[in-house]
């Protein structure tokens, strides 16, 4: 399962509708090879569901996975900090090993 905190879940209904994206578009959190430390998060709107993913709830918003990037990202809490020391979206994630200082990549 992949978690959302409030803040996160404030910002991404304020970009959803900010972008213009319709209420049927969910969330769409992948894994890519990339980065700094091998292992990229991605994050997007999507309104297309395919047979291959893996559709979790949280706070009412849909977060849709790819079968490949479920194993990467079980557990995982989806924040967003607006702080001084960095803003945007920020993955909280028990099965990485390291990740990069940019909070972008990581490594399991």
């Amino acid at each position: 399962m992949i978690q959302i905190t409030d803040k996160a879940k404030e910002k991404l209904v304020q970009l959803k509708k900010e972008e213009g994206h319709p209420n049927d578009h969910n969330v769409r959190v992948a894994v890519q090879g990339g980065g700094c430390s091998g292992l990229m998060y991605q994050l997007d709107f999507d309104g297309e569901m395919t047979d291959d993913d893996k559709v979790f709830e949280d706070k009412g918003i849909k977060i849709l996975v790819d079968k490949k990037s479920i194993l990467y990202l079980l557990g995982t809490t989806l924040d967003f900090s607006d702080g001084l020391n960095g803003k945007g979206f920020q993955f909280i994630n028990p099965n990485a090993s390291r990740t990069c200082g940019c909070g972008e990549s990581f490594a399991v």
